[in-house]
This record gives structure tokens, C-alpha cells and sequence, in this order.
């Protein structure tokens, strides 16, 4: 996936962060107060929370430790809007977050600007003896705010998918079908021992140390798999074969009563999904969406295929078409792919679940103190997702990025691929 250093480059840390502050506030401005303070689910956030999170973010991590006569914006802020840093002090629980009806939406948007032009203000004239530390913390703050844009967008969708007037966050736009591609094309790969990891100037630790990793031969799908293919899953009587699935997938089945993807509804012979745009009927031949890992590893066994690993994902990104939609275009839904050969899709559209469960790399250690706490102690009972949305800003996109969920979770824009041994 040759993304050009041109399309990702910052242009320097300033306009990186008024571009990455400007987008949340456009995502924002679309919501009403009232919608920003729900919280649908515990493992959802209100928008107005994720608002005021980013901004303290960048007020603990950069402000505090390098602003001359740093002061806290307000001093009950700091319980409110940290999130999991235990090194960074206490924390309100997270599943009531949706209770902090105060401070008022009106005063974030506040806290934000005033954050934003201490931040700008450091930026522009640094301690000479700091400033490479401030602007790879910028940075990094930067990209975690990326991370809270995609997060705000599936909250707030799950928070609208409950409510009975089913309000939209974009107007409804139509569909334009494109014609049935086939069957995806096949890419071989030799494998052999290859090199796994970032060498960007930018990263998060847990896409680190650059290392070697055997990889088989493989083949994988030229495309995502389709709605339309979901579609004949489920026609088959996909979640209710037992023997497809995982146990403890085949346990969410009958516990949670999964019969489709989340959103999806059949209604008059034709299946519907709840998205962005409020209720839309399912785009066949756009990449399908909003399923789990146990759903993607139970599809793809019907397939008589599997998942890949996140190191055959990898290593195939290098040979991709740069096709996807981003954040950046404001689309906000998957759409098929507009081209006819080559190995596509593999950033953009949605996060693709591979086999691979979320570890450490050889010789990682997370950097000292609450900074260190970013992912490593997520590291357990998650798997790994790759390549981007069309939640995820261009700037954050990279053939590196390691994304990690919780094996039941649908809520994210998350969908797959396939793969074979060669």
C-alpha cells in the first residue's frame, strides 16, 4: 500500500494540529447538545466526553509538563475526562460517563478553544531545550484525537440506532450500485522471513520494535467480502450452524441472538441497515460491516478459506492499489470498489479482522510513565485489526497501524478479508 510521504506528511506540527483539532470540531458541530451527553452502552463514550478527553490530553501531556506558569484549566477537570491512565491520577468510571451532564457542552467547546490556543502558543515559540519532545507529544496527541473522531462516530451511531425517531448524522444520500465484480481475484505470496514494523518517522509503540517474522505461502482475496456475500451466509444458515464457530463465538450467537451484522433488519424481503445516514438499504456490493471477530472467523470457515494473519496483511499491503475513502472525504459509509483488478481495499472502507492475537512484538517495553500506559496493558484477549475506515482520517493511515478490539464487539466499522494457505 503505497501511500506517498506527500500524502501523509504534516506539512509541521502546527498545521497537523489545527487540522486534526478543526476536523473533530466540524464532526461535533453536527450534534446538538442533547446528543452529546447520551451514553448508549458502557462501552460507547458521549461525544461531548470524547470533546473534553482530547483536550486533556494535550493539557496533561503537554501543557502541564512544558507550559511556563501552567495553570489547569479547571481543577475538577482532570477526574472527569482522564480515561485509563492510572499514572496520570483518578478517574470517573467509565460506564458513567453518560452522567456527566455537567460541565456543559456550551463550557467544553470552551475548555477546548482555550486548550487549543495555549497548545498553538507553545508550538510556535518552545523551550529550545524541549522542543523535540513537545512536538513528538503534539504529535502523538494528534493522532490520538484521530482515534477519538473514528470512536465518536460509532458512539454517536449506536446512540441514534436506539432511539425510535432513527435520527440521521448526514442526510441520506443515495446508493448508486455498481455492478457485480465476481468472485475476488487471488494474490500469492512466497513468505519466507520478513520484516514486520514501522519505520515511520511517527508510529505508537505497539507497531514496534521493527523486527523478523515468518510468514508461509499464502494467497489472499483481492477485495473485502461483500454484504451480498453476507448476505448468502446468512441465507445458508450461517449463525445457525454450530460447527462453524468458535465455542465461545457460538456462545454470543445464542446468547446475544446474532442473526446478521449489527444495524442489519429484513424488512419486506430486503435487508436494511441503520448507518450515518440514518436507515438504508444494505449496498450489496459494498464491503460488509459491523461484525465481530467470531463472526468474521465463523464466515470464513463457510468460505472454506480463513482470516489472514496481521503479518501476511502486512506483507501484502506493500503490493496494493491506494483506493479507500477516509474520514477526509465525509462520505461515511464503505463503497465498493472501483477497481477491476489488483489487491484493493486494503485501507479504507473498514478495519479487517485478522487471526492475530494482539502481543507484544519482540523486545517491546512501553515508554515510562502514564504516556507507557497508551497500549501496552491492553495487550491480552484482543485480536488485531489492519488497514483504516471510512471513520479514519488519511492523516492517521499507515500499512503498520495495529488496531485491537475485544472478539465480540461490533460496534466498530470492522469487517474482513479472506485467505489461504498457498
Amino acid at each position: 500500500m503505497r501511500l506517498t510521504k506527500a500524502d501523509r506528511a504534516p506539512k509541521g506540527i502546527a498545521a497537523l494540529f489545527a487540522r486534526t483539532r478543526a476536523r473533530t470540531g466540524e464532526l461535533a458541530s453536527r450534534l446538538s447538545p442533547e446528543d452529546m451527553v447520551v451514553q448508549s452502552m458502557p462501552d460507547a463514550s458521549p461525544a461531548k466526553w470524547h470533546l473534553a478527553h482530547t483536550t486533556w490530553f494535550f493539557e496533561t501531556f503537554v501543557l502541564k509538563p512544558y507550559e511556563a506558569g501552567f495553570r489547569l484549566y479547571d481543577e475538577r477537570f482532570p477526574h472527569c475526562f482522564n480515561s485509563y491512565y492510572a499514572q496520570a491520577g483518578t478517574r470517573h468510571a467509565r460506564p458513567m460517563r453518560g452522567m456527566l451532564t455537567r460541565p456543559s457542552a456550551a463550557e467544553v467547546l470552551a475548555y477546548r478553544e482555550a486548550v487549543e490556543e495555549r497548545v498553538a502558543a507553545l508550538i510556535a515559540d518552545p523551550p529550545a531545550e524541549h522542543r523535540a519532545e513537545i512536538e513528538r507529544r503534539v504529535e502523538l496527541g494528534c493522532h490520538h484525537e484521530m482515534q477519538h473522531q473514528e470512536l465518536l462516530l460509532t458512539d454517536i451511531l449506536h446512540a441514534f440506532s436506539l432511539s425510535p425517531l432513527e435520527p440521521a448524522y448526514l442526510a441520506p444520500a443515495p446508493i448508486v450500485v455498481n455492478p457485480d465484480l465476481g468472485a475476488a481475484d487471488w494474490h500469492s505470496f512466497e513468505g519466507g522471513i520478513v520484516p514486520i514494523g514501522t519505520e515511520e518517522r511517527f508510529s505508537f509503540d505497539n507497531e514496534g520494535p521493527r523486527h523478523d517474522a515468518l510468514v508461509h505461502p499464502f494467497r489472499i482475496a483481492g477485495r473485502l467480502v461483500t454484504a451480498g456475500e453476507w448476505a448468502a451466509f446468512i441465507a445458508d444458515g450461517g449463525y445457525e450452524t454450530e460447527t462453524l464457530w468458535l465455542s465461545d463465538g457460538w456462545g454470543a450467537v445464542q446468547r446475544e441472538g446474532w442473526t446478521a451484522p449489527m444495524y442489519w433488519r429484513h424488512e419486506d424481503g430486503a435487508w436494511w441497515t441503520f448507518s450515518l445516514r440514518g436507515p438504508q438499504l444494505v449496498d450489496m456490493t459494498a464491503p460488509v460491516h459491523h461484525v465481530s471477530y467470531y463472526e468474521a472467523d465463523a464466515f470464513a470457515r463457510w468460505a472454506g478459506k480463513r482470516l489472514p494473519s496481521e503479518f501476511e496483511w502486512e506483507l501484502a499491503s506493500a503490493d496494493a492499489v491506494d483506493d479507500g475513502h477516509y474520514l477526509d472525504g465525509g462520505f461515511l459509509r464503505p463503497r465498493p470498489t472501483e477497481t477491476p483488478a489488483g489487491l484493493r481495499q486494503m485501507a479504507g472502507e473498514v478495519w479487517q479482522w485478522t487471526q492475530s492475537s494482539y502481543a507484544p512484538y519482540p523486545g517491546f517495553r512501553p515508554v515510562d510513565g502514564a504516556l507507557g500506559e497508551y497500549n501496552g496493558k491492553f495487550m491480552v484477549s484482543q485480536y488485531v485489526l489492519r488497514g483504516a475506515s471510512f471513520g479514519t482520517a488519511r492523516d492517521h493511515v499507515r500499512p503498520t497501524y495495529r488496531n485491537f478490539f475485544h472478539p465480540h464487539l461490533r460496534w466498530q466499522f470492522a469487517g474482513l478479508r479472506l485467505a489461504e494457505d498457498l
